[in-house]
């Protein structure tokens, strides 16, 4: 075995963070790149500094967290009962395949101007894209744990006369629990991706309006404080749901 293998994983996670921001320090010390469109590590801290302290990016990040948690969950919601509704039939399966297949390729981003036409630039369009792009994972595991439920256990719930919803409780869901899981994993990334989208576009409170301002009046060090900040949501939440997940399936 070699030294680096037997080296934590969580030190070689962080040695390798280390590495990203020692370049970009080079870069930006270097003067390769101008600092109107590449701030340095210490500004770009400097500015997440200021912005904590006075409360704004604080808030900024409040409603793009929540707006993100608001449309992963009722996509998960959506998902899980649509998912065992599907899976739990052999035929529904086949028949809604291309269906489903169709709807997934769509990404979210074109239904955005459909989505404007029906209800305009506000919430409830934003959450619409978040639910609509991040439903898709989720859903598709749930039927694919479905899917694999052993003939033997099918065999039984026959025997015992369970009825539909007595299956999915008893044996789909637990059958699906990890893809399910694997599956809203996923699915936080997108929503967190089409949250920061949706603020962009429709000028809603959050990190991704605070990032298109902060681009367009060529503020670098607040833009990569605000990218900082997603990038800190993205790892926590990845980081977080991945502890549940192992807690969750450990009986697997």
């Amino acid at each position: 075995m070699s030294a680096v293998s037997r080296i934590p994983s969580p030190i070689m996670g962080v040695a390798g963070l280390a590495l990203v921001i020692f370049i970009w320090h080079l870069v930006t010390t270097g003067g390769m790149v101008s600092k109107a469109f590449l701030s340095s590590p210490a500004d770009t801290l400097s500015a997440l500094q200021r912005g904590i302290a006075s409360g704004e990016l604080v808030g900024q990040t409040r409603a793009t967290v929540l707006r993100m948690i608001n449309g992963w969950l009722l996509a998960s919601l959506v998902a899980i009962a649509l998912g065992s509704l599907i899976g739990i039939s052999q035929t529904a399966r086949d028949f809604l395949r291309p269906t489903l297949a169709f709807l997934r390729s769509l990404p979210a981003s074109a239904v955005i101007p459909v989505a404007i036409s029906l209800v305009g630039l506000g919430p409830s369009m934003v959450l619409g894209v978040v639910v609509f792009g991040s439903v898709w994972p989720t859903l598709l595991a749930t039927v694919q744990g479905f899917a694999t439920v052993e003939q033997r256990l099918r065999d039984v719930a026959q025997v015992l006369h369970l009825s539909k919803a007595a299956f999915i409780w008893k044996i789909g869901l637990p059958n699906a629990v990890p893809d399910i899981v694997a599956g809203m994993r996923l699915s936080l990334t997108v929503a967190l991706i089409l949250s920061v989208i949706g603020e962009m576009l429709s000028g809603q409170e959050g990190l991704g309006t605070a990032i298109l301002l902060a681009a367009r009046a060529f503020r670098a060090p607040e833009l990569y404080a605000g990218i900082a900040l997603l990038g800190l949501i993205g790892l926590v939440s990845s980081y977080g749901l991945l502890m549940a997940e192992r807690r969750i399936v450990r009986w697997r």
